[in-house]
């Protein structure tokens, strides 16, 4: 049976939308990689880390939150797959980064370089990687200061992730065209709106593969 690792944030781990910080909601079972994996019949590696980043060492909570770091260790430690769906750019827009969408999409490109480089593709006897863009976030709830300036800043994401991918001939898709983030906290996905997206990437995913 292949095997998909979906490489991700909160959004991937199943996070909930939290109306507060000490809110301790339980992990969402339905998550997005679940669903897809489940719609495809495929087996599923999970490395969704809250708080990750593409590629920044986070001052607040720390240096492991680079996806740089986390990439190659989730590829070191896994394998064989046979496709990889990368999923990241939300926490890159926390006020405290002060990174432009340009600066994001210039990051998640070294990420499908990692997935592209001989030593990774040879690790795994060759894999696919997609990029999925996530949804903008914006300001509301308790991430309303965090996230200060999101919305603006991530309004033409997906058009420089799809540029990303394309002059790496890699699959993309664009997740804000399925889903939204949760009014509830702005960066979020609700157990509906991962229902939404498994069933979307899974049927993006099988249209790729049966592409070549």
């Amino acid at each position: 049976m292949p095997r998909l690792l979906c490489f991700g944030d909160s959004n991937t781990y199943g996070t909930q939308p939290l109306p507060a910080f000490d809110a301790g909601l339980p992990r969402i079972e339905r998550r997005w990689p679940v669903v897809c994996a489940d719609a495809l019949e495929w087996e599923l590696t999970e490395e969704g880390l809250p708080g990750r980043t593409t590629a920044r060492p986070c001052p607040i909570m720390g240096p492991h939150m680079d996806g740089r770091i986390g990439l190659f260790i989730a590829l070191e430690s896994h394998g064989p797959i046979d496709a990889l769906a990368i999923m990241l750019g939300t926490n890159d827009f926390k006020a405290h980064f002060e990174a432009s969408a340009e600066q994001i999409a210039e990051d998640v490109g070294f990420l499908l370089d990692i997935a592209l480089s001989e030593d990774m593709q040879s690790k795994h006897g060759g894999f696919e990687p997609f990029l999925i863009a996530p949804p903008a976030p914006f300001e509301t709830g308790v991430f309303i200061d965090e996230f200060e300036g999101a919305k603006s800043k991530a309004r033409n994401l997906a058009a420089l992730y799809a540029a990303e991918a394309e002059k790496r001939d890699v699959g993309f898709f664009d997740a804000g065209t399925m889903i939204s983030c949760s009014d509830v906290d702005g960066i979020h996905f609700d157990a509906a709106a991962h229902e939404t997206l498994g069933r979307a990437v899974a049927d993006f995913i099988s249209s790729e593969i049966e592409r070549g």
